[in-house]
Order: structure tokens, then C-alpha cells, then sequence
């Protein structure tokens, strides 16, 4: 078993094209993967770095609000709350359009697969007002530009983010012998130290639920990690003055003792990067997700001996990946997860970029955001911070299963006017898995519609 141009698009991209032209071989991805990243200039999202932009206007006028109420100035300041939401909400579904174009049009999907496997990995959204909307954003600058990086890189930039700093309730978390943990006014307000952060970067981020560290280990990783914050204006903030004073122990290394600094915090990111329980846990992850829901034990120990031998360099790891027999079984592979089926069958129906105004949030809100909440995956909004589920059976209940099948007979119509020949259309769509039956029902469909319908929901386009 080894590289297949099939697999390629299917298992480690997103999908077969009729126009795109596939990789040749396991280097060809490599190359397009360290190249530029084509599908992010050209289907453009905005990086955190703007969206703060919108947080710092949100938080001016959320001041005025709050100095001004019952005034004139108070109410024009409720109506530009009101327009800033509005605008956030609008930029997340034109975000997710995009999102589905970069897939559509790519020639280097498994960039955008490993994209999505990080940030699924780092799950993170904001709680209140418009940080609700931030999920792109954050992804677009601390994830992507990681995925062929060091695994130390990413985990600092996401520690960085004041989306995930927000979600697991570190913005207020201070040291309670801190300089302000010991100000009555902190006291008063019940805030100190939380254990939100420190315990998910030890059992979901690096060294895994069944990982070598105890309770007092993600005490004194919380204790450590106290200074982690974020301005008003949506900027990160490193305050010393939040910081527990003193050394921390965890898992047998002392950091810290002197002044409180951002490079204790980054020591102990470093070390947990290259434990050996977090090179298991990663690799078991990144083979679960791709391969199989139960993968070959020899994959798993070969990706995570790549990882350890390269200083953990996810790069590395997907090399290794890519090069491993059992990741190119020809047996079809896991269950599409709803954004993975939409981008696929968009890509196989070769729909144009024009297919829906990049700015019409309420036609994507209809054909793509609703379609996928009725599949299960709501857009940026998973159940908690373990991400989206892996096993085959999440996805393919009644329910959701039926949602497919009425997308896979209703859309493409709709993205694609112009139809293709169901024909042709099986064998673009899924090369050499059209079974026997997958291209007996295209050709017996009545119409195009019903034959694009049908392969669209098959067993086989449903697969990996």
C-alpha cells in the first residue's frame, strides 16, 4: 500500500476536482504544503490582529454606554454596539464562505485538513459580544501559520489568544498572594485562581487525559500561569501583577521564583511540547482523525517517533504520516464530518467562486450555515473544549444523516446551475471508489439532478 492520487484528494485533502489537477506523489504534497499559502491570500480572512480592531470599538462604546446612560450620548452609543454585532455576525458567515471556497479551490487541501485538525485540537470561542465571532480570526493567526511549524510555536501563539484566554476563564485568573489578589477590591469581586486553562493544556493540548501528571500538577501549571491576560481592546497582556509570586513546581521542574515573566510561561509550553506523552498523544490523535477510528498501533508509534526525533515539528509528523503504508489502506476511511461532505461535494460540483456573494450572509446563512447544523457541526460553535467528536457514529444518526441527503438532492442545483452528466460526474467525484452501484444509479437517474443527488449521497462520497 502507497500513494494513491485518489486517497491524496479524498483522505488527505479536500476532495476530487474536475479542473484541479491533484499531487503526483507524497513530495508534491509536502512542497505544496511548505509553499505559499495560496488559498489564504487569495479567499482572504481576517487575522486576529483586525479583528482586535473591532473589539477596541466595541470596548470604547461599551464605556460610553456605561458613562452615559440615559443620556443622548448613552443611546448613540447602544446603537453602535447594536451596528458592531451586526458586522461581526455578517463577517462570521462570510468567514465560513470562505472557508469552503479555500476548499473548493485549493491544490494544497491538506493544508487546509490540518487547519481544521489544529484548531479542532485547540477548540476555542469567545463567550460575550462580538468575541463570540473571533473563532476565524484566532485560527487564521495562531494555527495556520503553524501547521508545518514546531508544536512549541503553536502552543505559544494559542496561549497568546485572547479568544482561548477568554473561553477557559483565564482573563481573571490571578495568583491570590499576587499584588492584585491581595487588593480587597479582588477579594470583594471573588476573583483568584483558576484552573480552567492549566488543566486543558495538560489533558486535551499536550500530554493527553491518560498523561503522567496529577492534580498538583495542574495546580501549581494554574499558579504558573497567572499573568495570562488581555486588555479591554482585545490586545493579549502579560500582567505581572496577577502573577503567584514565587517558584512552581510541575511535573519535577522548578519555574519561575524571581519577577514574574512571559518566559517562564514559555519554558514550561517548551517542555510540555516534547514530553513523550505528549508526542502519544498527538500522534494517536492525528492517525485517529485522518486514517482510522481505531488506526494501526505501527502508524501511531511511527508518527510518534518522528515527532520526538524532529523536536516535535509537526511538519515531520505529517511526513511521517504520508509515508506510512497504513495510511494509504484502500479501504474507504472515516465518516466526512458535515464541513469536510459540504467542501468536498463543492469542490466536486466545481461550483464557481460567484456561486454566493462573499458578502450575502443571510444566502450562506441558508445554503451552508443551516445545512450544517442540521448535519451536527454548527459553524465555529462545538459542544466544549474536546472539539468535535471522531467517531463514525456522531455523524451518521437519522437525523443528520438525512440532512445530507437532503443537501446532497437539493444544493447543488442551486450552487451549480449548470449541471454535470451523473456519468461523469461519479467518476470526477470519486475516481476509482465509483463502485459498481454508485455508477449503475448514475446512469439510471432520470434526471441530473437526482443522479448528482445520488452519488453526492453515497456511501462511498461519504467516506475518507
Amino acid at each position: 500500500m502507497s500513494f494513491d492520487r485518489t486517497l491524496a484528494e479524498i483522505r488527505f485533502g479536500t476532495g476530487l476536482s474536475p479542473r484541479l489537477r491533484g499531487p503526483r506523489n507524497i513530495d508534491d504534497m509536502l512542497r505544496r504544503l511548505r509553499g505559499e499559502d495560496k488559498a489564504a491570500k487569495r479567499y482572504k480572512i481576517e487575522p486576529y490582529e483586525d479583528f482586535a480592531e473591532r473589539l477596541a470599538r466595541m470596548s470604547e462604546q461599551l464605556r460610553l454606554r456605561r458613562e452615559n446612560r440615559g443620556k443622548p450620548e448613552g443611546k448613540e452609543a447602544e446603537k453602535q454596539i447594536a451596528v458592531e454585532k451586526r458586522r461581526a455576525r455578517k463577517a462570521q458567515h462570510r468567514w465560513l464562505w470562505q472557508t469552503l471556497r479555500r476548499r473548493a479551490h485549493t491544490q494544497d487541501g491538506l493544508r487546509e485538513r490540518l487547519s481544521f485538525f489544529w484548531a479542532d485540537h485547540f477548540t476555542a470561542r469567545g463567550k460575550v459580544n462580538i468575541m463570540k465571532r473571533a473563532s476565524a480570526p484566532y485560527v487564521e493567526s495562531a494555527i495556520r501559520p503553524h501547521v508545518n511549524g514546531n508544536f512549541a510555536d503553536m502552543l505559544k501563539a494559542v496561549l497568546a489568544q485572547p479568544v482561548m484566554l477568554q473561553y477557559l476563564d483565564q482573563k481573571y485568573s490571578m495568583g491570590p498572594d499576587s499584588r492584585v489578589g491581595l487588593l480587597p477590591a479582588s477579594r470583594k469581586k471573588g476573583r483568584g485562581l483558576n484552573e480552567n486553562l492549566a488543566r486543558e493544556l495538560l489533558e486535551l493540548h499536550t500530554l493527553g487525559v491518560d498523561g503522567n501528571y496529577s492534580q498538583t500538577d495542574v495546580f501549581e501549571l494554574a499558579e504558573l500561569l497567572t499573568g495570562l491576560t488581555y486588555t479591554p481592546q482585545g490586545s493579549f497582556q502579560f500582567r505581572g501583577d496577577y502573577a503567584q509570586p514565587g517558584a512552581e513546581h510541575v511535573l519535577g521542574v522548578d519555574y519561575g521564583g524571581g519577577d514574574a515573566t512571559l518566559a517562564d510561561v514559555h519554558a514550561v509550553l517548551e517542555r510540555l511540547a516534547l514530553h513523550p506523552d505528549t508526542a502519544r498523544h498527538l500522534a494517536t490523535k492525528l492517525a485517529v482523525h485522518f486514517v482510522s477510528d481505531a488506526p494501526d498501533p505501527m502508524l501511531i508509534a511511527h508518527l510518534e517517533a518522528r515527532y520526538n526525533s524532529s523536536g516535535g515539528n509537526l511538519g515531520a509528523m505529517t511526513e511521517a504520516l504520508l509515508e506510512h503504508p497504513a495510511a494509504w489502506s484502500p479501504e474507504p476511511g472515516n465518516v466526512k464530518q458535515p464541513i469536510d461532505f459540504v467542501g468536498s461535494a463543492l469542490r466536486a460540483l466545481n461550483v464557481s467562486n460567484e456561486a454566493i456573494n462573499v458578502n450575502d450572509w443571510k444566502r450562506i446563512r441558508e445554503l451552508v450555515a443551516v445545512p450544517l447544523r442540521l448535519m451536527g457541526q454548527t459553524w465555529e460553535e462545538p459542544v466544549g473544549p474536546d472539539g468535535w467528536p471522531e467517531d463514525d457514529s456522531a455523524w451518521i444518526t437519522p437525523q443528520r444523516f438525512a440532512a445530507r441527503v437532503g443537501w446532497a438532492m437539493s444544493a447543488p442545483t442551486i450552487f451549480s446551475p449548470s449541471l454535470p452528466d451523473p456519468r461523469e460526474f461519479v467518476v470526477g467525484a470519486l475516481g476509482t471508489r465509483a463502485s459498481d452501484e454508485v455508477l449503475f444509479a448514475a446512469r439510471a437517474a432520470e434526471d441530473r439532478a437526482t443522479g448528482v443527488g445520488l452519488v453526492l449521497a453515497s456511501p462511498a462520497f461519504q467516506r475518507m
